[in-house]
């Protein structure tokens, strides 16, 4: 099963609110998840990213693979830097 960290649309018409999840590559895009590891908000000014790292991280150690939107996340909010050590 490869696993993706990616995010979950969610909130009302041209107001998206996104969950970043842990879930099955193979599903939908706002289907079935794994686990919540966090949120985004890029409708706030500024925008709210909010990540458990503890979370984040237990799970790229054991082979989850983020997406690209997912990575510039943890760039913003360090984790990436985090990991690399």
């Amino acid at each position: 099963m490869a696993v993706r960290i990616r995010l979950r649309r969610m909130g009302a018409h041209k107001a998206p609110f996104y969950r970043i999840v842990v879930a099955d590559s193979r599903a939908p895009r706002d289907g079935r998840f794994i686990e919540e590891i966090g949120y985004y908000n890029p409708i706030a000014e500024p925008a709210v990213i909010k990540i458990d790292e503890e979370k984040a991280t237990k799970w790229i150690k054991n082979g989850a693979q983020p997406s690209d939107v997912v990575k510039r996340l943890f760039d913003k909010t360090g984790i990436t830097d985090k990991l690399s050590k």
